[in-house]
C-alpha cells in the first residue's frame, strides 16, 4: 500500500508487529499475580485461561488472557503437584510471563513460563487466616462443636458428590457395621467453581432434616481442591448447622476450616463412617455392661436370702427337741389356767346373782313409789282442768247472752228496719238509691219490697 508524500504511515499488520516487537523488547519477561478463571483445555494440550484481579468490593479491576503451552503446562503441573496444588478456578498464582501480541487477532496474551508455588500456598494461608479471624469474631468456631451428638447417631444426612469414591466408601463402612443406619443423601459438587455454593446450600438443606447428624465427605485430591472447604460460606454453613456436623474431607495432612468448625473432623470418609460405628459400638458395650451389672446386683440379694433360709432351716432342725419341751410346758400351763378360770367364773356368777336379786327388790319399791306419785299428780291435774273448763263455760254463756242482746232481731224488735238492695247489700245512705231501683226492707216481723221513685 503506497501513501505518496504523507508522513510514514503503518499498516495495521505493521503496527501490530511494532507493538509485538516493542513489548518483547521492553518487557521480555515479568512476574504477574492474579486469580485463574475460565480455564479451558485445548485438544492440542494447551491450557487457556483468564488472569484477573479483584478490587476491594470483589469486582474485577483487571483482566488479561493467558495461555500455558503444552510443554510448560506439564512442568507447572509437576511443580505444583509436589506441594499438593493444582491449577483450578479461583486459584491465586504468581507466574512469570511473556507478553505476546498477535497482530492478526489484535489480541494481547500472557504466555506463562513458570508458576511460583510458594506464592499460591501463601495466598491460601492468608485467606485462611482472614477467614478464621472473621469466624472467631462472629463466635462461630465453637458453635457446632457445642451441639450434642446423639449417643445412637443412626439417622444421618450425607453431603457429598453422588457416586463419588467418598460416597461409596462412607456407605460401605456403615453397611459393614451391621447397624441399621438410615442415610438421607444430599448431593453437592465438592470441587470446582460450583463447590463452594453447592456445599453451603446442601448443608443448609441437610440441617432442616430430622437427623442425628450431618456428614460432609469428599475424596482425596490436591491441597488446592480444599479451597472450597476453606471458604467462609462453607465454614459458616457448617458452624450454623442446627445438628452436629462430622467431616471426612479426604486429606491426611491438612485440615480445612470446615474441619476446624465442625463438631468432629475425621481424616477420610471411611474414618468418618468408622467414627459413627465406634460410637454405636461404645453405646452397645455400655448397654451390655449395664445389663450384666443389673443381673449381678439383682442376683446377689437372692443368693444372700437363700443362704439365710438355709441357715434358718439348720437352726430349726437343731431347736426342734427344745421346742417340744416348751410345747409340753405350755400345754400344762394352759390346763392350770383353765381350772383357775372356771373357779373364778363360778364365784363371779354367785356375786352377780346376789346383786341381781337386790336390784330387783329395790326396783319394785321404786316403781311402787313412782306409781303413787303419778296417781296423785293425775288427780291434781284433772281437778285443775275441770275448774278451768267450768270457768270457760260460764264466760261463753255470758258472751252468748251479750250477742243475743246485740243481734239484729233485738234491734228490729225495738222498731228499727234494715233495707237492702236487690244484690243483698245494705243501703246505708238514701242518696245512693237510684230511681227505679228495687229495695227490700226487713222489719221485726216480715219484709216490704219497694221501688225508688225519686232519689
Amino acid at each position: 500500500m503506497a501513501f505518496g508524500s504523507l508522513e510514514p504511515t503503518y499498516t495495521v499488520s505493521q503496527l501490530g508487529g511494532e507493538i509485538r516487537d516493542l513489548l518483547a523488547e521492553a518487557m521480555p519477561s515479568v512476574w504477574v499475580a492474579g486469580e485463574l478463571q475460565r480455564l479451558k483445555s485445548h485438544a492440542n494440550g494447551h491450557l487457556y485461561f483468564e488472569l484477573i484481579e479483584k478490587g476491594d468490593a470483589d469486582q474485577i479491576v483487571g483482566r488479561l488472557d493467558g495461555v500455558l503451552w503444552r510443554g510448560d503446562l506439564a512442568k507447572v503441573r509437576a511443580l505444583l503437584g509436589r506441594t499438593g496444588q493444582q491449577l483450578a478456578e479461583g486459584l491465586a498464582i504468581r507466574c512469570r510471563v511473556e507478553l505476546s501480541f498477535y497482530p492478526p487477532g489484535g489480541r494481547l496474551q500472557l504466555v506463562v513460563r513458570e508458576v511460583d508455588p510458594v506464592f499460591t500456598l501463601g495466598q491460601l494461608a492468608r485467606r485462611r487466616r482472614e477467614t478464621l479471624a472473621a469466624l472467631e469474631a462472629a463466635g462461630l468456631v465453637e458453635l457446632n462443636r457445642g451441639r450434642r451428638l446423639a449417643e445412637l447417631p443412626l439417622t444421618l444426612a450425607l453431603v457429598t458428590s453422588e457416586g463419588s469414591a467418598a460416597y461409596h466408601d462412607f456407605l460401605a463402612t456403615l453397611r459393614e457395621s451391621g447397624f441399621g443406619f438410615q442415610v438421607t443423601f444430599v448431593h453437592a459438587a465438592v470441587q470446582g467453581k460450583e463447590a463452594e455454593r453447592d456445599v453451603a446450600a446442601a448443608l443448609a438443606l441437610a440441617g432442616t432434616l430430622p437427623v442425628d447428624c450431618v456428614v460432609l465427605v469428599r475424596g482425596g485430591g490436591a491441597r488446592t481442591d480444599l479451597a472450597a472447604f476453606d471458604s467462609r460460606a462453607v465454614a459458616e454453613a457448617v458452624a450454623r448447622c442446627p445438628v452436629p456436623v462430622v467431616t471426612g474431607l479426604g486429606h491426611e495432612i491438612d485440615q480445612s476450616i470446615a474441619d476446624l468448625v465442625a463438631h468432629t473432623a475425621a481424616k477420610t470418609p471411611t474414618k468418618a463412617g468408622e467414627l459413627l460405628v465406634e460410637r454405636l459400638r461404645g453405646a452397645e458395650a455400655a448397654f451390655v455392661r449395664l445389663r450384666d451389672g443389673l443381673i449381678r446386683e439383682a442376683g446377689e440379694p437372692i443368693a444372700r436370702a437363700r443362704r439365710q433360709v438355709e441357715r434358718a432351716g439348720r437352726g430349726f432342725a437343731l431347736a426342734s427337741p427344745r421346742l417340744g419341751r416348751i410345747a409340753d410346758r405350755l400345754a400344762a400351763l394352759e390346763r392350770a389356767v383353765g381350772r383357775a378360770g372356771a373357779a373364778r367364773l363360778r364365784e363371779a356368777g354367785g356375786r352377780v346373782a346376789h346383786a341381781g336379786a337386790r336390784l330387783g327388790r329395790e326396783s319394785a319399791r321404786r316403781i311402787e313409789r313412782s306409781r303413787g306419785a303419778s296417781e296423785t299428780l293425775g288427780r291434781r291435774i284433772a281437778d285443775r282442768a275441770a275448774a278451768r273448763l267450768a270457768l270457760a263455760a260460764a264466760r261463753l254463756a255470758g258472751h252468748g247472752r251479750l250477742l243475743t242482746e246485740l243481734g239484729p232481731e233485738r234491734v228490729l224488735a225495738r222498731g228499727f228496719s234494715l233495707t237492702r238492695r236487690a244484690d243483698g247489700t245494705v243501703l246505708r245512705d238514701a242518696a245512693t238509691a237510684r230511681p227505679g231501683e228495687r229495695l227490700i226492707t226487713t222489719l221485726a216481723h216480715g219484709k216490704i219490697t219497694s221501688l225508688v221513685e225519686d232519689a
